[in-house]
């Protein structure tokens, strides 16, 4: 049974279906044609004869003139009884198991006198059935084997799937290898690349993912062992009061440490959760602005200058507003973190063609453009913190299909450039 789901049980069908209409018309085609040429050619030589009756008055000249078409021939004079004109009639009857092709020829000598020729065809229509059924067994043959060629080209142009469906099933994510693209053909070139993109997504993701476990046991194994560490030297002796309210204290810190990196790893699965969110249409410009406005207060707070130059007036795009948000609160983030008191920051947005691009300057330390600065754990200056913000930025930005960067201003004041590329295809109209 043919699955509807299938393309390759469609094409079979379809091609089926095709052939046997094609075969079928060609078919019937072809024995017309046989069988109008077999008719005419007799037509032809009967319609000779009783023109050459008509022309010589005489049975024995037409016999000497087409001695040949006279087999199987019989003539009579009919009187036909009929107003229209007299023209020449031709028509086929059957008697008994045995057909007949009759001419009618007007006889000028005579008024509604008409010459007739009959003509036995019993073994011409039986030599066209005969040609009849060989012409359907040869297309029956022929249907066969389009059928068994249709069969192994369908095949033929699946197994580049089947191939890649392979390749697929046999990686996990110790072997992740991309696909070679030059091997496929021509039509399954941008799927290669495609999937070659994914798998790349899919290393960078498990990378990640390693680094993170790996990170995040490293960074809380270091604060229990100051915790358990610090109680056993308080427990050696005897202390004042004061003394165990300060371990207790340096032991709350710890803690605290501890969970903030726990928070960050729980903001990874808030944010996976925001990417299984549909995507909705927009305005990117007004959640800039209002980002813009609140950080302008957080600044001024730290007595930092806050400038923000948002262009357009508005941009609608199609994205997940969460992801958007996380990338745009780390980059902010960073900026006020890093920049000193009486330091400035800017907030910018323009065109470029028809991406819209977001950037964020501060006036901080900058950074070692050498590393994998979106690698979790990475830090980068003196400044308190896991070293997960950019990691998070760096996952939301791949699943909004946006390009995320980092890089040192080229100026003489120094700190960092974090922009943010929408692109265009994001673009919708509302």
């Amino acid at each position: 049974m043919f699955s509807k789901r299938s393309i390759r049980s469609q094409f079979l069908l379809q091609l089926i279906i095709a052939s046997a209409v094609l075969l079928l018309l060609f078919s019937s085609v072809l024995y017309m044609l046989i069988k109008q040429n077999v008719y005419d050619e007799k037509q032809r030589d009967m319609l000779q004869i009783a023109k050459n009756i008509s022309t010589y008055q005489s049975l024995s000249m037409a016999i000497h003139s087409s001695s040949d078409a006279m087999f199987n021939v019989s003539l009579d004079i009919v009187n036909v009884n009929s107003k229209k004109s007299r023209v020449e009639s031709i028509f086929e009857y059957k008697k008994g198991n045995s057909y007949y092709l009759v001419v009618l020829y007007p006889f000028e000598q005579l008024e509604n006198t008409y010459i007739e020729v009959t003509k036995e065809i019993t073994q011409t229509k039986k030599l066209l059935n005969k040609i009849l059924s060989s012409i359907f067994i040869i297309n029956a043959i022929g249907f066969i084997i389009i059928i068994i060629y249709a069969i192994a080209f369908s095949k033929m142009l699946v197994s580049p799937i089947r191939a890649i469906n392979r390749r697929l099933s046999n990686m996990n994510e110790h072997l992740i290898r991309p696909l070679d693209v030059n091997e496929l053909p021509d039509e399954f070139k941008e799927l290669g690349k495609t999937i070659n993109h994914l798998l790349g997504r899919i290393q960078n993701f498990v990378k990640y993912q390693k680094e993170l476990f790996i990170g995040a046991a490293h960074e809380l194994k270091t604060p229990l062992a100051v915790i358990k560490l610090k109680n056993q030297v308080v427990m050696i002796k005897r202390r004042e009061a004061g003394e165990y309210i300060a371990a207790i204290k340096q032991t709350n810190e710890s803690v605290d440490e501890m969970n903030k990196i726990v928070s960050d790893i729980l903001n990874i699965g808030r944010e996976e959760g925001a990417q299984l969110e549909l995507p909705v249409c927009s305005d990117v410009m007004m959640l800039l602005k209002r980002k813009a406005d609140d950080f302008a207060l957080l600044a001024k707070s730290q007595n930092i200058e806050f400038m923000h130059n948002l262009n357009p007036a508005s941009y609608s795009a199609t994205i997940q507003p969460k992801l958007l948000n996380q990338i745009l609160q780390n980059f902010l983030q960073n900026a006020l973190k890093f920049t000193n008191a009486n330091g400035k920051i800017e907030f910018n947005s323009w065109l470029d063609g028809a991406d819209l691009v977001i950037e964020v300057v501060d006036e901080g330390c900058g950074i070692d453009e050498s590393e994998d600065l979106f690698a979790p754990f990475k830090r980068f200056g003196n400044k308190s913190g896991v070293g997960l913000g950019l990691f998070l930025a760096k996952s939301a930005a791949d699943a909004l299909g946006a390009d995320i960067a980092l890089r040192n201003r080229d100026d003489s004041i120094g700190g960092t450039v974090a922009s943010l590329r929408l692109h265009a295809k994001m673009y919708c109209s509302r």
